[in-house]
């Protein structure tokens, strides 16, 4: 009998085992191609439900701000088309811009981040800079607060673009340190460190309601990103405490509005700082359940003053009653509802985080003005998205929803 592993005659060596190609392993790592994404794409297509919910607002805005600003505009500039003249004007710029946008792939954005920032950054410094000088022409004032930069022909707030800029920098810098944001040095440092230059500045302005919404879109940001819990209830804590300190042992300026909202139909306060809470309020009361009619109103006849910036909902109320104001935060929710949905489906971390900064900016910001214009929060000073007067702010707005849109282009959302 032959031995084992040996033929008879003619012996054949048996070869060694060899893998199976799939199974062999390549000596050397394989490259790995860096992902090009194309400057403009048009992807699945835009999600529909979400562009109906920015028109149907964006058009409930126009009529609402006509409404509302026509007596005061013919006062004040002869035209009762002063404002809504100039407002449609940006509206039409504002959707042609978002339709553009939602072109534009949301990925390029990692590259601008930090020049957004600075840019943010340079425009609040210059406000406080022109304070300093006694520039109003450069830098408008309303009261103790100075909100406003003058360039030219453009006035805007520096705040709305340190708020894009505050989500894009931050979507940016989670999405590329997610498996360290459970450490101090990566999840909670350098956010910190942008929240207090950023946020600072802003309430430098007297601008509280847009330093907390600034707080808050970053730390809602953060909890998303993966920052361990103990740093919010931290860091919550002593803001609570420094909110408290300033709003009732403050400045003057804040502490009064905290006793306007504590009483403002109180006969110690000073008339001319309670006048809109207390007009807001008449003109909420006024509008019952039904509401007076569109275009009826009776407080918006230079009794509540600029019905057409951040006390426009109280017009609202006052024509549209409970009934129209239910109907519009409705509106709201649903948008609010869509923009988070689309966030969430998006097929990165960056598209998720900076989807939900520009939703969430949304409404936080109409949760604020309602709770405003209805005196259930101090007088902050702060504006309705799609309805309050604001060329540029409207034009900011549409480009953001213009990056939600095209958010949705790519997410793993079905397109109708």
């Amino acid at each position: 009998m032959a031995a084992a592993g040996k033929t008879a005659r003619g012996l054949r060596r048996v070869p060694a085992y060899q893998p199976p190609k799939e199974e062999q392993k390549p000596s050397h790592k394989p490259r790995q191609r860096k992902i090009k994404y194309k400057v403009f794409s048009l992807g699945q297509g835009l999600d529909m439900p979400l562009f109906i919910f920015i028109l149907v607002l964006l058009a409930i805005g126009l009529v609402m701000l006509f409404s509302a600003s026509y007596a005061y505009a013919y006062y004040n500039d002869g035209s009762s088309y002063a404002y809504i003249s100039r407002q449609g004007m940006f509206a039409v710029l504002g959707v042609a811009a978002m339709l553009f946008i939602s072109t534009f792939d949301y990925h390029h954005y990692h590259k601008f981040a930090w020049p957004v920032m600075g840019v943010a950054v340079l425009f609040l410094c210059l406000v406080m800079l022109f304070k300093a000088l006694g520039l109003k022409s450069l830098a408008p004032n309303e009261g103790d607060a100075y909100r406003w930069l003058q360039l030219g022909p453009i006035n805007f707030q520096p705040s709305e673009v340190a708020k894009f800029a505050v989500i894009l920098l931050f979507a940016h810098l989670i999405s590329q340190n997610l498996d360290k944001m459970g450490t101090f040095y990566y999840g909670v440092l350098p956010y910190v460190a942008i929240l207090g230059v950023v946020g600072g500045l802003i309430f430098l302005e007297n601008h509280l309601s847009a330093t907390l919404i600034v707080l808050m879109l970053g730390a809602i940001l953060m909890f998303v990103g993966g920052t361990k819990l103990r740093w919010f209830l931290l860091g919550g804590g002593a803001l609570a405490v420094l909110l408290i300190i300033m709003l009732f042992f403050g400045d003057s300026y804040q502490a009064s509005r905290v006793d306007i909202w504590l009483d403002p139909f109180s006969p110690d306060l000073d008339p001319d700082l309670t006048w809109q809470t207390r007009q807001s309020l008449y003109a909420i009361g006024s509008g019952g359940f039904l509401g007076v009619g569109l275009g009826q109103s009776r407080q918006k006849y230079l009794w509540l003053p600029e019905p057409q910036n951040d006390f426009i909902f109280a017009v609202v109320c006052e024509e549209l009653g409970l009934l129209g104001a239910l109907v519009i935060m409705v509106l709201f929710g649903l948008l609010i509802w869509r923009g988070v949905y689309v966030s969430l489906h998006a097929r990165d971390k960056f598209g998720m985080l900076l989807g939900l900064g520009i939703t969430f900016q949304v409404g936080l910001q109409a949760v604020l003005n309602i709770c405003v214009v209805t005196n259930t929060i101090p007088n902050t000073g702060i504006s309705l998205p799609f309805f309050s007067y604001g060329g540029t702010a409207l034009l900011m707005l549409l480009g953001e929803m213009g990056v939600l849109l095209n958010i949705s282009r790519s997410s793993n959302v079905e397109k109708t």
